[in-house]
């Protein structure tokens, strides 16, 4: 019978027969397996023998069988006690107090799991602060004694804030100091295994178009892999570094490493001595970074560059201030968030960050500020200025979104401010230009009246400009005033330039003033038909470059390059006005006749009519073929139209009146050139022929 079997059990248990008692109560519990007395019973003779797994099973079946009995707590509780679980312990205890608070044996088992839980928590917190300093929890991969050495931190701080060990002072002051240890032991792991993972990113993948880096077709756009041979460095393509890209500075399991560390110490009001420490690591990690990015020239440094010096460095600034803020800073940031998410929301849930990359972040902006402000300013640094301005524009955004808390307002604002100078300095070095263009003193013409360096000058600079359309169509707002010092030149009728931006509207006033100012210098030349033809070569360079550039040509519109080529071709009419009216006027027929002639026609009147066009042609052609036309075209153009011009009024002109010299003395003297030496002479001119290379032909007889 099981209840013979049990009165026999507590007999032998009484009498210190635990084995007589195990073997009744095992007899009992086959008759009667959904005892739970019997399970209790033979749970504490077990134990009592030191058989703990055995009292364990029995006290687990004496619970499941009656769950709101608090001695089947209890016996669980001896169990795990034995096994030295001592967690489970306190837990089964403080369970079978909410049954019966009142029950001695619970409580005296609750304390002393309680004392032994300190112990061997204390033990494991003295055990590593004895070992040599060389030594590291964290290192050696081995799970069960991280978790070990964190379950035995928790331990201590749970009895600490729990008030468990009130009744033992000695107890608090153990535990205060084993806290103490930890702690100082816990930000030793937390800085090594930063340290551990602390190398600078590859920035010759960031700075190399060409890098073998690839992404991995299994990823998202933000994933990346890592280059082989470059372990300890993190390496991403400059190629992807046209958005904000996130990665991983740190790998995984480490992260959750140090996490686990920072949560604790936090826990333990050691938040400051785990920022301190991450900082330390990190900034200098950061700073490495920046240095092998090449940001490292100080506001100094740049106010006293070189110009040619500045250049380089302006364009390996925007291609390594592209990878700190998108990629660089964006990690860090990222790293913070992970090491500390329990900070997130919280009044200083960026601190760790801002404070590991502030000092860097507006070391980097500083150069840009630096160049902002530089004198002084001049129109060939425009390019490099809107440049840089671009870029700011460009990565404003991402600054704002990486920056994005309250405590990082100081780095929004300095960046906007620095685009904002970025803008002025701009509009600024634009309206210089604009000015020397209106201003230009010189004076003196150039030879042979070619093209003016002022023309070339002027028309490449816009040329280039025109690259940067988008950027100067939102710099440039205002509308010029189409006047000139030199008076109104606004013939450009409203139809030309209506709807243009007021960008386009600059282009064709700096063009406008370009050509009034030219106008002026054509004036300083001694002779008009080479002012003529001075106007000619830098109206035609103007028109042929503005065609040659397809944004020059689509902002100021084909209107308006008719309307110079209207000039052109208006000065082309002038010229030759002004030197081929007079040679053309010594081969007209009127004035011929005299008393003493010929069929009508009076010799000497006609001798010196030859007379004077041989002089008149040969002033021109020893004049002009020292004159310049640069342009092919324009050059063949002009000789085409002289020959036009000149070529049938002497062909008609010789044909009808050299006979009357052909049976005379000398006919050369007066009839010096057949129409062939003409054309051929007017074929010498514009070549920039000096006064001893030239040779007008003679026809042979």
């Amino acid at each position: 019978m099981a209840e013979e079997a049990k009165v026999k059990g507590n007999a032998a248990f009484s009498a210190g027969n635990y084995a007589d008692a195990i073997r009744h109560y095992t007899e009992a519990i086959d008759l009667s397996p959904d005892n739970h007395v019997l399970y209790s019973n033979r749970s504490a003779a077990c134990v009592s023998r030191n058989q703990y797994t055995e009292a364990l099973f029995d006290a687990k079946n004496a619970v499941k069988l009656k769950p709101d009995w608090p001695e089947a707590f209890s016996r669980l509780g001896a169990a795990h006690l034995g096994l030295q679980n001592y967690n489970d312990a306190v837990s089964a205890y403080k369970k079978g107090l909410e049954l019966d608070p009142s029950d001695h044996v619970l409580q005296s088992g609750l304390k002393d799991a309680v004392e032994l839980t300190f112990e061997s928590a204390e033990s494991i917190i003295l055990k590593w602060d004895s070992t040599s300093s060389e030594e590291k929890i964290f290192d050696g991969g081995n799970r069960h004694v991280i978790d070990q050495y964190l379950s035995a931190v928790d331990e201590i701080q749970r009895s600490l804030e729990s008030g468990t060990l009130t009744d033992k002072p000695d107890h608090q002051s153990k535990a205060k100091t084993a806290i103490r240890i930890a702690m100082a032991r816990l930000e030793d792991e937390f800085r090594n295994l930063l340290t551990a993972h602390a190398s600078p990113i590859e920035t010759d993948c960031f700075m190399d178009p060409n890098s073998s880096i690839k992404r991995t077709d299994s990823t998202s756009d933000e994933s990346f892999t890592e280059d082989e041979g470059l372990e300890s460095r993190t390496c991403v393509s400059y190629r992807f570094a046209n958005g904000i890209c996130e990665i991983d500075l740190i790998p995984s399991d480490a992260i959750s490493d140090l996490r686990s560390i920072a949560e604790r110490m936090i826990s333990a009001g050691y938040l400051r001595e785990c920022v301190q420490a991450c900082l330390g690591v990190r900034k200098s990690c950061v700073d490495a970074s920046l240095v092998l990015l090449g940001i490292e020239s100080s506001i100094d440094d740049v106010q006293w560059m070189e110009w040619e010096n500045l250049e380089p460095k302006i364009r390996w600034w925007i291609r390594a201030a592209r990878v700190s803020i998108r990629i660089l800073f964006a990690s860090e940031k990222k790293l913070c968030e992970q090491i500390f998410p329990f900070l997130l929301g919280s009044s200083i849930d960026d601190f760790c960050f801002l404070e590991t990359v502030k000092g860097q972040v507006m070391q980097l902006l500083n150069f840009a500020g630096a160049i902002s402000t530089i004198s002084p300013r001049s129109p060939e640094k425009l390019v490099k200025i809107l440049e840089l301005h671009d870029a700011m524009s460009d990565l404003l955004p991402d600054i704002e979104a990486v920056f994005q808390s309250m405590s990082s307002k100081l780095i929004r604002a300095e960046a906007a401010e620095i685009l904002s100078e970025l803008t002025e300095a701009a509009r600024g070095i634009w309206s210089m230009f604009v000015n020397g263009v209106l201003n230009e003193p010189s004076k003196v013409p150039v030879p042979g009246g070619t093209i003016h360096p002022m023309t070339r000058y002027v028309m490449n600079y816009i040329s280039l400009i025109t690259d940067y359309e988008q950027t100067m169509v939102k710099l440039i707002v205002s509308k010029p005033e189409l006047k000139l010092n030199s008076g109104d030149l606004t013939d450009v009728e409203l139809e030309v330039v209506e709807r243009r931006t007021p960008l386009a509207l600059h282009l064709i006033w700096i063009i406008m003033t370009l050509q009034s100012n030219l106008d002026g210098k054509s004036k300083h030349y001694k002779d008009p038909a080479l002012g003529h033809l001075f106007m000619m070569n830098n109206v035609n360079y103007i028109v042929q470059k503005a065609k040659a550039e397809t944004n020059l040509r689509e902002m100021i519109g084909d209107g308006y390059l008719r309307r110079l080529l209207g000039k052109y071709r208006q000065f082309a009419t002038c010229y030759q006005r002004s030197t081929w009216a007079k040679v053309m006027y010594c081969l007209r027929e009127e004035g011929l006749q005299g008393n003493v002639s010929v069929f009508g026609v009076s010799r000497s009147t006609l001798r010196e009519r030859f007379k004077s066009f041989n002089a008149a042609f040969e002033e021109v052609h020893k004049t002009q073929a020292m004159w310049v036309i640069p342009d092919d075209k324009l050059r063949q153009e002009l000789r085409v139209m002289i020959s036009e011009l000149l070529i049938p009024a002497y062909t008609t002109f010789l044909g009808r009146f050299k006979n009357y010299f052909e049976s005379g003395r000398h006919p050369e003297t007066f009839v010096k050139y057949s129409v062939e030496d003409i054309q051929a002479a007017i074929f010498d001119l514009f070549e920039g022929t000096s006064a001893s290379q030239q040779q007008l032909r003679r026809r042979t007889p």
